[in-house]
């Protein structure tokens, strides 16, 4: 497999709602997924979205053990979600600095629910369903607006907070 160009800020595709995933378990949705993987590994990302990737199906990769680019933060399974589904807890929002490949350079403070469920699927069809917390509520949020064409400057309340990394 390889590592692929992904999409920044300004291209339509990113803009644009994804597809679900009708067949699990197949050689091209295995492709993509490794794609994704070695994408995500060469740039150091917490998660990646298909489209960013110029796929237009529902599918998102997140997780890590330790990350150069949120050293704070706690460790994320990784995963491997098609089809995603996410569900608020509870109203509690919390604010955070968020990157992106996508976005490259830049950082903003986004509110996101601090407590949520995802359900989805694995690569073969089995059921993923877990509440997360933290951090991994966050990433989980950010993928998964991927997939609806939102990136994740349209969430910042504040532009005081976005901006330059460096």
């Amino acid at each position: 497999m390889s590592v692929k160009e992904v999409l920044k800020m300004g291209n339509p595709t990113l803009l644009e709602r994804s597809i679900d995933v009708n067949e699990f378990d197949t050689p091209e949705l295995s492709e993509l997924i490794q794609d994704m993987k070695d994408t995500m590994a060469h740039l150091n990302g917490a998660g990646l979205a298909a489209p960013q990737i110029g796929e237009l199906k529902r599918v998102v990769i997140f997780g890590f053990d330790s990350n150069t680019r949120y050293p704070e933060a706690s460790v994320v399974p990784f995963t491997v979600l098609i089809n995603p589904t996410i569900q608020s807890l509870d109203p509690t929002m919390e604010e955070g600095f968020e990157g992106c490949l996508s976005v490259p350079g830049l950082s903003g403070s986004v509110p996101r629910y601090a407590n949520i469920r995802y359900q989805g699927f694995d690569p073969s069809g089995a059921v993923i369903d877990r509440v997360a917390t933290g951090f991994h509520a966050r990433v989980v949020q950010h993928e998964c607006d991927h997939l609806d064409g939102i990136l994740y400057p349209a969430r910042i309340k504040d532009f005081n907070t976005f901006g330059f990394i460096d």
